[in-house]
């Protein structure tokens, strides 16, 4: 039952970091190399990795998706630790509207055009920190959501990702809170209620254990004496 309850509550565990990493804003050292539109047929799986239809458009099983094509700079620790090594990396440009994640995001259009100013080649490189949330699985055709570009000087550029960290630092909080808020609920109403509950049960089981002892005193009675000369 101990190992049951260690592997639900990791189970649970996983799933929320899992929920963490892909909600949270991420920002990566990129040159754009091109943009595009295509239409993409989503499957029974992949579907759940893409946002609505902008808004004001219908939602349809298939529709045209904006991408961004960049070459981005490596890194270690998601994004903490740069590297010397680039590779390419496919953003997708999706209004997230008002459901989730809550990035309330409209201006698709205005970021597409954006990145299409930012294009640069190797000869004359550009360099902007794009901000996103989301994955990329080439297997699964699933794509990081682009959420904002801004340029930078270099590839050099490091950016702290201070809004997770106030997230954390807050929900730390937040549990030590519930915690604390929890264990005087417990010692307040939860330990006497049960207290008062265990004092109950021992006396029902005394006065239980006595009828019994009083039934077999009388059916004691009841057995036969052996003969006296």
């Amino acid at each position: 039952m101990r190992i049951l309850w260690r592997a639900i509550k990791w189970a649970f565990i996983t799933m929320v970091a899992l929920i963490f990493f892909y909600v949270l804003p991420q920002h990566d050292v990129v040159r754009i190399t091109g943009t595009e539109v295509i239409r993409q047929d989503f499957s029974s799986f992949n579907r759940l990795f893409y946002a609505q239809a902008d808004s004001g458009a219908n939602e349809l099983p298939t529709r045209d998706v904006r991408f961004i094509q960049t070459v981005k700079q490596k890194s270690f620790l998601l994004g903490f630790v740069p590297r010397d090594s680039y590779g390419v990396m496919v953003y997708r440009n999706e209004d997230s509207g008002w459901i989730w994640p809550p990035y309330f995001k409209f201006d698709s259009s205005d970021l597409q055009a954006d990145a299409a100013e930012y294009i640069s080649t190797t000869a004359a490189p550009q360099w902007v920190l794009i901000t996103h949330y989301g994955w990329r699985n080439r297997f699964f055709s699933i794509y990081p959501n682009a959420i904002a570009i801004r340029p930078i000087d270099g590839p050099e550029h490091y950016s702290i990702p201070w809004f997770n960290i106030s997230f954390f630092v807050l929900l730390g909080i937040g549990l030590l809170f519930i915690r604390a808020m929890w264990r005087q609920f417990r010692e307040r109403a939860l330990d006497p209620t049960l207290d008062a509950a265990e004092d109950r049960w021992d006396r029902v089981e005394a006065a239980a254990n006595e009828k019994k002892a009083g039934w077999r005193r009388w059916l004691g009675t009841w057995k036969s004496k052996p003969p006296r000369y």
